[in-house]
């Protein structure tokens, strides 16, 4: 299954991280950066060959340390039909290396179109007698507040072509209670089941009651419609996004969400710390991997000497603090 591969790579390499190759154009170290625009001009073709060649320099100095990368669509997207075909090239490179792909594209929508979704990342597209798998990833991230008919069809792809998902559940951002902390204030049946009952929803007063919040609702539905999926760990097929900015929050789902393994970003430079994403973790040290994406692909920026092997410094660092918060590690 899936995740168990996922974690079977975290277990080897006692490093539960995930890198995120997210590659703002201010990320690209400049040398290569005016090696492409000289060749090719001031173009969106040069902007993707820098970032596909940086990519490639990342992942050949990462790949036998960090067990993962999460490419974010939205930096690919931005370089047009170029930046497509580098993000397919970078995950189909990784895949060759060995790595677990997660997309971070946040995907939602229902019917047909979240079907053509699922199709793209996770599944194949028929032309003709013929199968293609468009993007070459294990897991995708998708937005889970449409509720359970915005999350079957990718369910449903993962199941058939074994992959994974991870629906948005608690995000790091600072402004992600202006929603998702709302308190549920239910009356007649209980469960979030349509229009059964009658539900109240109201601003949060703290975290006394978290079992009322909004995002504890969520991540309820998505255990409770992937629950015959899990693999021998315990998890299964939908995963949770949960921000290392909310350590409390990480804590209380741990507990609640037993089936569920756990992404996290927010780490490093959203202000996330080792001990804080300790709490993601079950009691045998599993069950969640540890985004990290500016700290280590623009380290070179902090660091002297070659942009890679500041990366992979910087991985290396992480790995440290992570084992000895998770794993006792010293």
């Amino acid at each position: 299954m899936s995740f168990d591969r996922l974690q079977e790579k975290i277990d080897d390499m006692q490093n539960p991280t995930v890198v995120g190759l997210d590659p703002a154009l201010e990320h690209i170290p400049p040398y290569i950066m005016e090696k492409h625009i000289e060749k090719h001009g001031e173009t969106l073709w040069a902007a993707a060959v820098a970032v596909c060649e940086y990519n490639t320099l990342l992942i050949n100095m990462l790949h036998d340390i960090v067990p993962a990368i999460k490419p974010q669509l939205a930096f690919y997207e931005a370089l047009g039909t170029e930046g497509m075909v580098t993000f397919e090239k970078t995950c189909s490179y990784a895949k060759s290396k060995g790595m677990y792909i997660i997309g971070d594209g946040k995907r939602n929508d229902i019917g047909s179109t979240a079907e053509a979704y699922s199709s793209a990342y996770l599944g194949t597209v028929k032309v003709g007698g013929k199968e293609h798998r468009p993007f070459e990833v294990d897991a995708l991230t998708v937005n889970a507040y449409l509720g359970s008919d915005g999350i079957r069809p990718f369910l449903e792809a993962a199941i058939k072509y074994d992959k994974a998902i991870f629906a948005l559940v608690k995000t790091s951002n600072p402004s992600a209670g202006e929603l998702q902390d709302l308190c549920l204030v239910k009356e007649g049946k209980q469960g979030m089941k349509g229009n059964q009952g009658k539900e109240k929803v109201g601003r949060s007063t703290g975290s006394n009651e978290p079992e009322t919040a909004l995002y504890v609702a969520v991540g309820d539905l998505m255990e409770e419609i992937s629950g015959e999926t899990a693999g021998k760990y315990g998890y299964t097929r939908v995963g949770a996004v949960v921000g290392a900015t909310y350590p409390e929050e990480i804590g209380y789902l741990r507990s609640r969400l037993k089936k569920t393994f756990f992404l996290i970003p927010g780490y490093g430079a959203q202000g996330g710390s080792a001990e804080d994403v300790a709490r993601a973790f079950d009691e045998n040290g599993r069950g969640a991997i540890v985004n990290a994406s500016r700290s280590i692909i623009a380290a070179w920026k902090k660091q002297d000497g070659d942009p890679a092997t500041a990366a992979r410094h910087e991985a290396l660092r992480m790995r440290e603090k992570l084992r000895k918060a998770i794993y006792a590690i010293e």
